[in-house]
């Protein structure tokens, strides 16, 4: 949630977050309702002072003074009643209309309206070139009988799909590496719950806007989560943290599943764009400042471009542009990795500092050495997803006989296999 007294001072800036994150929000509304919302609770603030005056005088009266105490009590009384209910209107209206405000991005974030608008940062690796035609990862997932496509549809609809044999066991590999990468770098590994409340969606900034990818059980009141970051963030949900306990370093390791309502028609074959997924995700809780946070920052940055470096993929960084951004980002970092099929590289993580965004939403304070307490900062940063990264793993290690050679650092998660064969 944003800082109501930036709203106040500086309108302006949420409208252009909001135009320039290409996200509906009408900050107008919100300041309107406001102005009217803070002159109202004067009111009712002044009528409840003076109800109160006149209530202790009334045992002191008498006579005529007393009856037009009683009078002036009355009228108090209805002016409370007429007015106590407007004020909670408004004030669940602002909170809802706020919910609605984008955070306002890094003055470094370049403007933009999609991915082409991203600048490129760094680049690691050089693209594979074959001396024979390769193969997608779905014609390489059929052949080697890693992945069954039309019994996952047939099952659970479309984008849907079983891994099995060492397409499972290649799923679990890069997990386990990953986490293994992440622990010994501080993070602390959590099996998370992956069906939350509400609050706990609101809170991490996926509700109300992203609502509509949400997988809903209505009958529970809970919903599946679309990434362990909900989860995770959620974990100290109305807590104050002790400064030196901070920062909090956690990898997520949860299934997620995602309805890719925005998303028709794009990307449907194979494994990139899928309802359900597997992921391990960083999260990283820590002291409200710029600085502090650029460090964790590249810290999130720095364990995904490890674990690309150990697979040996070639990858690229880049800066997104607003439109690139959701609600509550205000520094995002793209990590995309090379697709030979695609002859491009894609996304595979997405590093975010969201400021306190979500530890507003959330609650979420720490005790600094001086002054008064304050809301955490926020980070969080995919450490692998799969079966998305399956597919530069398949594409770029296969050889001409239909094989794939597995990269060294994953050979110890399989017994030692050293590639997968057609079957």
């Amino acid at each position: 949630m944003i800082d109501l007294r930036l709203l106040r001072e500086n309108p302006e800036r949420f409208r252009d977050a909001a135009r320039n994150k290409r996200i509906p929000a009408d900050v107008d509304a919100a300041v309107e309702t406001d102005v009217r919302l803070r002159a109202l609770r004067v009111e009712v603030e002044a009528q409840r002072s003076r109800r109160n005056q006149v209530s202790k005088s009334i045992s002191r009266l008498q006579g005529p003074e007393r009856e037009a105490a009683l009078e002036e009590a009355r009228l108090l009384r209805e002016q409370l009643e007429a007015n106590e209910p407007h004020l909670k209107e408004l004030e669940e209206r602002l909170a809802a209309q706020l919910l609605t405000i984008p955070n306002l991005p890094d003055p470094a974030v370049p403007i933009g309206a999609a991915e082409e608008d991203n600048v490129e940062c760094s680049r690691w690796g050089e693209p594979r070139q074959f001396d024979f035609a390769p193969r997608d990862h779905v014609d390489l997932a059929l052949s080697l009988d890693l992945a069954d496509f039309g019994r996952g549809g047939k099952v659970s609809g479309s984008r849907f799909y079983y891994l099995k044999n060492e397409g499972a066991l290649l799923q679990l590999a890069v997990m386990r590496f990953a986490v293994d990468v992440l622990g010994e770098r501080g993070f602390s590994p959590m099996i998370v719950p992956e069906l939350v409340r509400e609050e706990a969606m609101t809170g991490s900034g996926y509700f109300p806007v992203g609502r509509d990818d949400a997988y809903a059980l209505e009958k529970d009141d809970l919903f599946l989560v679309g990434t362990s970051e909900v989860s995770l963030v959620a974990f100290h949900r109305d807590e104050i943290l002790k400064r030196e306990e901070l920062p909090r370093r956690y990898a997520g390791i949860s299934s997620c599943f995602r309805r890719e309502a925005g998303a028709a028609g794009k990307d449907t074959r194979g494994f990139y764009r899928v309802h359900q997924f597997q992921k391990v995700e960083q999260v990283v809780l820590c002291e409200n400042d710029p600085e502090v946070m650029r460090a964790e920052h590249a810290r999130l940055v720095a364990n995904v471009e490890a674990i690309l470096q150990a697979l040996e993929l070639p990858y690229r960084t880049a800066i997104a542009c607003t439109g690139e951004m959701g609600m509550g980002q205000v520094y995002k970092t793209e990590i995309e990795t090379w697709m030979p099929s695609r002859a491009a590289y894609a996304e595979t993580h997405s590093c975010s500092t969201l400021g306190e965004f979500q530890s507003r939403r959330l609650n979420i304070r720490y005790r600094p050495e001086e002054g008064p307490i304050r809301f955490c900062g926020t980070l969080n940063n995919t450490a692998v997803a799969s079966p998305r990264i399956l597919i530069p793993l398949l594409e770029t290690y296969q050889e001409a006989d239909g094989s794939v050679r597995i990269p060294a650092a994953l050979q110890p998660y399989l017994g030692g296999r050293t590639e997968l064969r057609p079957r």
